[in-house]
């Protein structure tokens, strides 16, 4: 079977194709027509949705086809269940976009795996494995587990992991392409790398647990986008740390009402099990500010109340110095990845109060309460003491779609892997 060729033309499609339709067919060509002021991407979007829908095995850019516009296509293209194959157009862009986009789907595979395959160890192992492939002389790692977390210190990630059979982990990863050991650190990256997230103790409804194996695509995104840096010829040094764990039910398992004490001295009353994952992020970000880094991003799918604010489509972005926070701004719109920013300023620290500790995980109201995702910030922001003016987190609003829908395919996305690759290049 041939394969099914596809090109972008600005002439309208024929009605007999349909009022306003985006594609139409010529033996093994596909037509994509953009009109007058319509937003191309999101024109290309929808064609790639409709083409995926059809089956084809291969489909082939031909003619003359902008690099963002490939990309875009390709990411709208390729389902999760038995993808089609998207062969770029043979230009100068062909080489660099394959290699983003093997990152890509490398981000979305960790995503969209299923609980019982990706476990805390192999979420890290993989992530590390694959890392090091890309660049064996420059990458270093140690994988800390089980009760050792505990006996170093790296109490949120140990609590939280402890209710599985499975041990949690903390993968703790050097990219150092010079070598040195004096090199200072540009940035450091830290990722929730919850793998299945049943609540714990205040446990979700089962429609809410459905897609909880995406509850580690904070540690998956900015996995994807080193790797892209370093197939982009990365020549900075950047740590990453993945904070790994399942969030399950046992006798072993922490619980309301329990105080965790962390490196940094920071006292934490559990008011809600559900909010895990600023507990394991809060270990990561003590450590990336052991490690001296210029910049540090965190990234976790962290809380409902920043797809409440800002739906499936963009990743909200938080910071400390509006300045930084400009500053991928500007990066993302320049790789035409949809972030966006929400408030966090320093009394958002103290929107979690408890009686028994220096602060609660949360409030014991259904999602957080009002500003959640602004409070969960906040939260993690006693944890970067000395480098506040270079802390960014990323709540990944836009990291994965349940089902799909007119422009994206259900699963992992892999949304804002570009725009942290360029920002490592860049700022660090």
């Amino acid at each position: 079977m041939t394969d099914m060729q596809v090109k972008i033309t600005d002439t309208p499609a024929d009605i007999s194709w349909g009022e306003k339709a985006v594609l139409s067919f010529a033996g093994n060509q596909a037509l994509i027509h953009i009109n007058g002021n319509q937003d191309r991407l999101r024109v290309i979007r929808r064609a790639a949705r409709q083409l995926d829908s059809m089956n084809i095995p291969v489909v082939t850019l031909v003619d003359t086809w902008k690099k963002n516009e490939q990309w875009t296509f390709a990411g709208s293209y390729t389902r999760p269940f038995k993808p089609g194959r998207v062969v770029f157009c043979d230009n100068s862009d062909k080489a660099e976009l394959e290699k983003a986009f093997s990152a890509l789907l490398f981000t979305r595979k960790l995503i969209n795996d299923t609980p019982e395959v990706l476990s805390p160890m192999a979420l890290a192992q993989r992530a590390a494995d694959w890392l090091k492939s890309l660049a064996p002389d420059a990458v270093s790692y140690q994988l800390v587990t089980g009760e050792a977390l505990q006996a170093q210190g790296w109490t949120g990630i140990y609590n939280v992991g402890r209710g599985s059979d499975r041990e949690p982990v903390f993968l703790q990863l050097d990219y150092n392409p010079g070598g040195l050991s004096d090199t200072p650190v540009s940035t450091a990256l830290v990722g929730k790398g919850i793998t299945f997230d049943s609540g714990g103790y205040s446990m979700k409804s089962s429609e809410g647990m459905l897609d909880m194996k995406c509850d580690m695509g904070g540690a998956a995104t900015v996995t994807g986008a080193l790797g892209l840096a370093i197939m982009q010829g990365l020549n900075k040094r950047v740590k990453l740390f993945l904070c790994c764990a399942e969030n399950l039910v046992s006798g072993h398992a922490y619980k309301l009402g329990d105080i965790l004490t962390y490196k940094n001295g920071t006292t934490v009353e559990i008011v809600n099990t559900d909010a895990e994952g600023r507990l394991v992020l809060a270990d990561g970000l003590i450590a990336a500010v052991e490690s001296q880094a210029k910049y540090i991003v965190d990234a976790a799918t962290l809380t409902g109340a920043a797809t409440v604010a800002l739906g499936y489509d963009y990743h909200a972005v938080f910071s400390l110095n509006p300045s930084l926070s400009q500053s991928l701004l500007k990066v993302a719109e320049s790789e035409q990845e949809r972030f966006w920013p929400l408030p966090l300023e320093p009394w958002h620290q103290d929107r979690c109060p408890s009686s028994f500790a220096d602060t609660a995980n949360s409030r014991a109201q259904k999602g957080g309460g009002a500003g959640g995702a602004s409070n969960a910030a906040g939260f993690l922001s006693r944890f970067v003491t000395g480098n506040e003016q270079g802390w960014l987190h990323l709540d990944l609003a836009a990291a994965y779609h349940g089902s799909a829908n007119a422009e994206m395919p259900a699963g992992g996305t892999g949304a804002g892997i570009k725009t942290l690759a360029a920002f490592l290049r860049a700022e660090g």
